[in-house]
């Protein structure tokens, strides 16, 4: 996975981009389809000191990218919320596939059970009909 990390208004010390490097690399544990992760840290003087430093941080995936952006008084606790905040948003997505994946498992089983999804047979039986007519 590619992380490029962009600072604005702020020197990016090695420190910083080895904080930044780690958390994100804490998202690819939980997503093997990660393509790459754009990092934005902003530094804002006239903000209120609560919101001092905001993350953006874009994740480049397989289907819709995910997105998490997070403010706080300190650069590493805005970049730590908004790990977390794609973390719950990863995790929210590989439970979603998963059940499409069982519901279909069990659609299909189900319907096995009733013979709706033997199609060939109804079909056959439906052409031996037209035949005896």
């Amino acid at each position: 996975m590619q992380i490029h990390i962009t600072p604005r208004h702020l020197r990016l010390t090695a420190a910083i981009h080895q904080a930044a490097a780690a958390q994100v690399s804490l998202v690819e544990d939980l997503g093997t389809e990660i393509v790459g992760a754009h990092v934005v840290l902003l530094h804002d003087d006239v903000a209120k000191p609560a919101d001092r430093y905001t993350v953006k941080i874009h994740l480049a995936i397989r289907g819709p990218d995910l997105h998490a952006e997070q403010s706080a008084e300190d650069l590493y606790i805005a970049l730590e919320k908004a790990v977390d905040k794609l973390c719950r948003q990863l995790r929210k997505r590989k439970t979603v596939l998963k059940d499409k994946v069982r519901v279909r498992a069990q659609r299909a089983s189900e319907a096995e059970k009733s013979g709706i999804g033997s199609s060939k047979k109804q079909v056959s039986s439906k052409k031996a009909a037209r035949k005896a007519k």
